[in-house]
């Protein structure tokens, strides 16, 4: 077990006026050892705060005395201290299975562990959850969770997980919906494994077991070149349209027995279809928005101005296969599991150059982009009327299969499409791609062959960004 390391002191905290310092070494809060950022949290909470920690190898103890509601004022360094929870299932779907060798060590860790669920969003199948887990889960009020659920029959999910808990540990999930916790659900459909028949059976599943359910995302399973299951396929055409209609068929049966569509398929599936998205409305809300969920329909009405902000955590096919950053404490997905300093705005990627602006464009404007997001963007974009905007979409052929996601695109990839065009033109690259500065592959924005500007992965940003001209850059 790693103590957490003070990263960020605010000035003027509670915490600085302790004499907290970046490079302390949190061994004790108020007597305990906190496993985890959200036990640190609940601990510094406190109007009196004890802390023990090492500052260059002396143990110094500090006394906190805070306000009424006063923040702490301290960040630390990761977001859980004890090991994560792992995965021990083997889905043959599981998208890290085909990942290529020589990446960043983060991108491997497979984690199973419901904390990680809490604050970033991560699925967990409950495989490994345990009495202790739930007791926890229930006192802390760690809401709201997500679960993979896949399949509801027994021996099917068992099956998908290569685990023979797997056919039990749903039960968990009853137990987590009795008492209170919001769970979002999700399903990865693989073609001949649990769609067809067995999708019907885990649609009824839901509806008969667990109501209680906030929502349950469906969603195609990704496959890359390095893919090695000989089972798992692409959608073809037909059976994408298939699934499509048979959510939205499970969609009427939800709103007239629940009052609510429950089950919503990921923009994936209506871009595999080829068919339109649903409109904002059938969203109600966009509860599983970071999951991919109508995220083509906000990103339209934040280009287009029908909103003012952003709906939320990029995702879906602007995402990348990044989970929680589990050795890097950075801001959490959901809300309620901020314990940190950074705002949900500030997840520690890399920053654009700053640049002075003024309006109207005078150098044409080429957007990079994913195969997906390509679709999504194109018809927006012409209906700009705009002879001076293209967009460059990325062909993935890093990863290859199906993988079309914006935030999956690599350096080598982009600086194979930037090569092919002019200098001296603005372009423009969704920051979802990078984390901490870095394309997957290891490359940077600097080892392009062109300039790039740097830009937040939403419709507002981007359109506030083809308005407005670059007229130097700020040193």
């Amino acid at each position: 077990m790693s103590s957490p390391v003070v990263v960020a002191v605010a000035p003027g905290s509670a915490a600085a006026r302790a004499g907290l310092v970046v490079g302390d070494v949190v061994t004790t809060v108020n007597g305990i050892v906190p496993r985890d950022v959200i036990e640190w949290r609940m601990a510094v909470d406190d109007a009196e705060v004890s802390l023990e920690v090492q500052r260059g190898g002396v143990e110094v103890t500090l006394e906190v005395d805070k306000r009424a509601d006063e923040p702490f004022g301290a960040e630390v360094s990761s977001a859980v201290f004890d090991r994560v929870r792992t995965c021990d299932n083997h889905c043959e779907f599981c998208f890290i299975y085909q990942l290529p060798p020589g990446l960043r060590r983060s991108l491997y860790l497979k984690d199973d562990d419901y904390r990680l669920s809490f604050l970033y969003g991560n699925f967990t199948t409950l495989t490994r959850f345990t009495e202790a887990d739930l007791e926890r889960v229930i006192t802390e009020r760690l809401s709201p969770l997500h679960v993979s659920i896949h399949a509801t029959d027994p021996e099917v999910r068992s099956r998908m997980l290569k685990n023979p808990r797997g056919g039990m540990s749903l039960r968990w999930l009853r137990a987590l919906l009795d008492h209170g916790i919001d769970v979002r659900g999700q399903v990865v459909l693989c073609p001949g494994v649990n769609d067809g028949v067995v999708f019907e059976r885990t649609m009824a599943g839901v509806l008969d077991e667990y109501p209680e359910l906030e929502s349950v995302a469906v969603v195609p399973l990704g496959l890359s070149r390095f893919n090695a299951e000989s089972a798992m396929r692409e959608h073809t055409l037909d059976e994408a349209r298939a699934m499509v209609a048979s959510i939205h068929d499970w969609q009427e049966i939800f709103l007239r027995v629940l009052g609510k569509r429950m089950v919503f398929a990921a923009d994936e599936y209506y871009l595999m279809a080829d068919l339109p998205f649903p409109e904002a409305e059938a969203y109600e809300g966009f509860p599983m928005h970071e999951d991919g969920i109508g995220m083509a329909r906000t990103f339209e009405l934040e280009f287009t101005g029908a909103v003012q902000q952003p709906t939320g955590p990029r995702s879906g096919f602007f995402a990348s296969v990044d989970g929680a950053p589990a050795e890097g404490y950075r801001a959490p997905r959901n809300p309620a599991g901020d314990t940190g300093l950074r705002g949900t705005h500030d997840t520690g990627d890399v920053v654009a150059t700053p640049v002075r602006l003024a309006p109207r464009p005078t150098a044409p404007v080429g957007i990079l982009t994913g195969a997906f997001g390509a679709r999504v963007l194109a018809p927006m974009i012409a209906a700009l009327g705009r002879t001076d905007v293209r967009l460059l979409p990325v062909p993935n052929e890093f990863f290859g299969g199906n993988t079309g996601v914006t935030g999956l695109m690599v350096g080598e990839d982009i600086a194979r499409v930037l090569a092919t065009q002019p200098a001296g033109h603005r372009y423009l690259l969704p920051d979802v791609c990078l984390s901490e500065g870095f394309f997957l592959d290891g490359t940077t924005p600097a080892d392009l062959p062109h300039p790039v500007e740097v830009v937040p992965t939403d419709g507002i940003a981007l359109r506030r960004a083809l308005d407005l001209r670059v007229l130097e850059t700020v040193s």
